[in-house]
């Protein structure tokens, strides 16, 4: 459906609130996605106890950001190949695999970023 094109087209408010549905979904049902928010919620708790600078924290929100939308993405990917294909299919698991290699990514490049603004933090803390 193009957007504006059909009378029946979700207003923005409805495109909110499905996107919501959709996080409260994710959220429910979903045990990697529950890890990643509380690891984001962690980030965050240790970024006002060190007293992050401001570049730090948009260093912390945007890898926060990017693992949880990564994660939503590959649960969505993940989803939809169950639903085409209920059995296995060789094609299906490597589609799955490779949005899965690409949460992995996105989480161990935000935990080296991390690494470096918290040691950072800690350094500035101690001298």
């Amino acid at each position: 459906m193009i957007p504006g094109r059909n009378s029946s087209h979700p207003s923005f408010k409805r495109s909110f609130l499905f996107a919501l549905q959709g996080l409260r979904t994710a959220l429910a049902t979903e045990r990697n996605i529950k890890i990643m928010f509380f690891g984001a919620a962690f980030a965050i708790v240790a970024g006002i106890v060190l007293r992050i600078d401001a570049l730090s924290w948009a260093v912390v929100i945007v890898c926060c950001g990017a693992v949880l939308v990564t994660e939503l993405i590959n649960t969505a990917i993940e989803t939809v190949v169950d639903l085409v294909s209920p059995e296995f299919h060789p094609l299906a698991g490597r589609a799955k695999d490779i949005a899965a290699a690409a949460s992995w990514l996105i989480s161990l490049t935000a935990a080296v970023a991390g690494s470096i603004v918290y040691i950072r933090a800690l350094l500035a803390l101690i001298a």
